[in-house]
């Protein structure tokens, strides 16, 4: 097994360019490592070595034959199995497999086939994406890799997205984020987890859950990766190089960072809010203006999000329209959600929406006096696996506070990005999240880059996960 998976996806795109390497030797590096490294992270539902070398393969014969095959030529993706994708099937987490249309390819798989990626197999889910700590009672729960002892949360709904990264089996994880599901994995693996602006990227071809927040992305080992991914599928975009030359310019100093007087913080353990807090004077120091934020509707947002229930009100109306005999195999922590919600009246329902509308309005100018907005990405060090997987009433207790942070950026129609910080006091990678406007997605990765390379990568300032290391 080679080191060139360790490499950022700009180095292998110009290795790749240069004829240094190809997409089988990078995909048969993927395949090492999963075996390597499968059998007790357990990040995906479907692997397919063979599929994923015939990809490679094919990907091989169009450059030779003069394809240019993009930016994103030959990396190795994992995908959320919430995604339609051609030669395997789609659970979104449930134990059977969903009808044939939903194999069927949307925006983001067709983007990463256009430019000869290459698909290793379906991650895990929860179970159509509702939770937020990643445990899937059907299929098993993918192990966080940061501890080498104790099975922990890997974080969800993306839960086998950030795992997959920590095993080197991928080099880009689809996921969704609805209310922090590509953040909350990305924070509690130490990967990078980057939620696009609401619409900015279609949805098809990925199993709902709302309507109204689903947004599509990736998690990343850098921010570096995540903008090289962004600009190349983005359709504003199509240039990594050049977008990324462009935001790398831009340094740390005069970078105004909103601390928000918010539960996101108050309520984080005490260790990780250090954690995060110590970034920031790291980022200070560099020449970054830390200013205190008052954000009342952050918390107004978290609180609506609790309270008005969206998720479960969308995710019952398109079950019982699209998958009626799903409901009866749904997990009961699931079903009761969907269940508590089911007597809303579509005059509740557009109220809720109207009253989402008014909260927007109002937060919207909060920001404009800052570039970003920063919080900790999740409140609390991942709990071992075993004091939730069998136990409803502990489910509940460590599951509500992991989307504190995230789930206010969903409800008022921000974008927001989360990166490594440092570790707690078990030595459990901590998060630093940075939010910015609507629509604001290049800023808002021209930030995190800057801070990126004030505070190192993932690798640099985290090291290696445990579960990897020891092997």
């Amino acid at each position: 097994m080679t080191d060139k998976l360790t490499q950022s996806m700009r180095e292998l795109s110009r290795a790749l360019d240069a004829g240094e390497t190809s997409a089988e030797a990078l995909a048969e590096e993927a395949i090492s490592r999963h075996k390597l490294f499968g059998e007790d992270l357990h990040a995906y539902k479907d692997f397919d070595a063979d599929y994923a070398r015939r990809q490679a393969r094919a990907a091989d014969a169009a450059r030779r034959s003069g394809h240019p095959g993009g930016p994103l030529f030959g990396m190795p993706v994992s995908a959320k199995d919430l995604y339609g994708v051609e030669g395997y099937p789609t659970y979104a987490g449930s134990p059977v497999a969903l009808p044939p249309e939903w194999t069927r390819e949307g925006f983001l798989i067709r983007g990463l086939r256009g430019q000869f990626a290459t698909v290793m197999g379906k991650a895990h889910t929860v179970e159509f994406a509702f939770g937020g700590l990643g445990l899937n009672p059907h299929w098993g729960t993918p192990v966080n890799p940061w501890d080498a002892e104790t099975r922990r949360a890997p974080g969800g709904s993306s839960c086998g997205a950030g795992v997959s990264l920590g095993e080197g089996s991928a080099l880009i994880a689809l996921g969704s984020d609805t209310a922090g599901s590509i953040r909350i994995p990305a924070a509690l693996t130490g990967t990078v987890g980057h939620k696009i602006t609401y619409g900015r990227w279609p949805v098809n071809g990925v199993v709902p859950l709302s309507q109204t927040l689903d947004s599509v992305g990736a998690l990343t080992r850098s921010v570096a990766d995540s903008a090289w991914f962004f600009a190349a599928l983005d359709p504003a975009h199509g240039d990594s190089e050049r977008f990324l030359s462009r935001v790398e310019a831009r340094g740390v100093e005069g970078l105004r960072i909103g601390i928000p007087k918010s539960g996101a913080w108050d309520e984080a353990q005490s260790d990780i809010a250090e954690s995060v807090r110590a970034a920031l004077r790291e980022l200070e120091k560099a020449g970054a203006k830390l200013v205190d934020l008052e954000f009342p509707e952050f918390d107004e947002a978290h609180q609506f999000y609790l309270e008005a229930g969206i998720l479960p009100i969308e995710l019952g109306a398109f079950l019982e329209r699209e998958l009626p005999e799903w409901l009866a195999s749904l997990d009961e922590i699931i079903a009761s959600r969907v269940r508590d919600k089911a007597a809303t009246t579509a005059r509740d329902y557009l109220t809720i929406l109207d009253r989402r509308k008014a909260l927007i309005a109002r937060a919207a100018p909060r920001l404009s006096g800052v570039d970003i907005v920063a919080t900790p990405g999740t409140p609390n060090t991942p709990p071992p696996l075993e004091e939730f997987e069998k136990d409803v009433e502990a489910y509940i207790r460590l599951n509500r506070p992991t989307s504190r942070a995230t789930n206010p950026v969903n409800i008022l129609d921000l974008c927001a990005i989360a990166f490594p910080a440092g570790k707690d006091r078990i030595g459990m990678p901590t998060s630093l999240q940075f939010i910015a406007p609507n629509g604001a997605d290049e800023a808002l990765l021209t930030a995190a880059l800057a801070a990126e390379r004030i505070l190192g990568t993932p690798a640099e300032r985290l090291g290696t996960p445990p579960r990897v290391a020891r092997r």
